[in-house]
């Protein structure tokens, strides 16, 4: 199954704002950090705010957080809400097919048990497995220390 650039960029999102938690990012620096369209980025964005899964704050200091912790967010989740339920043959549409073979066609039973397949296999991970080496991810993607413009959100212990 081959997911959508939509589906890529938001799991790129995620695993961004995942490899530091708390700290904000804006959409310039993520796009910087994959070499992606910062146009294309804020649509995912927008999309990921809508569904929950991001949290955006406005305004100087503002930027891009996760919604809930890395723990708390299943890969097959999110793949399900950003791919917009995937129909990977035209037979699984709702309007009347147009196949000609379809009362005899087994194909779209061992399709349906292969997207059952790849969406048990997402179930299985969460963003933090998806992040369990942030190091090298802040280098790979060289995520800097907060600077004026990218504050940290105050943990609840110190606030």
């Amino acid at each position: 199954m081959r997911l959508t650039t939509y589906t890529d960029y938001s799991l790129r999102l995620l695993m961004y704002l995942a490899a530091e938690p708390g700290r904000r990012a804006t959409i310039a620096e993520v796009a910087t950090a994959y070499g992606i369209s910062e146009n294309h980025l804020t649509k995912v964005a927008h999309g990921l705010g809508r569904l929950g899964w991001l949290a955006t704050v406005r305004g100087q200091g503002g930027g891009l957080q996760l919604a809930r912790p890395a723990q708390l967010v299943g890969i097959g989740q999110v793949v399900r809400s950003t791919e917009g339920g995937d129909l990977p043959a035209a037979c699984f549409g709702d309007a009347p097919s147009a196949c000609t073979i379809e009362r005899a066609c087994r194909l779209r039973g061992a399709l349906a048990d292969a997207v059952e397949a790849f969406y048990a296999a997402l179930d299985r991970h969460t963003l933090a497995d998806l992040v369990q080496q942030p190091r090298a991810l802040t280098r790979l993607l060289r995520i800097d220390a907060p600077s004026p413009r990218r504050r940290r959100t105050p943990s609840p212990a110190s606030a």
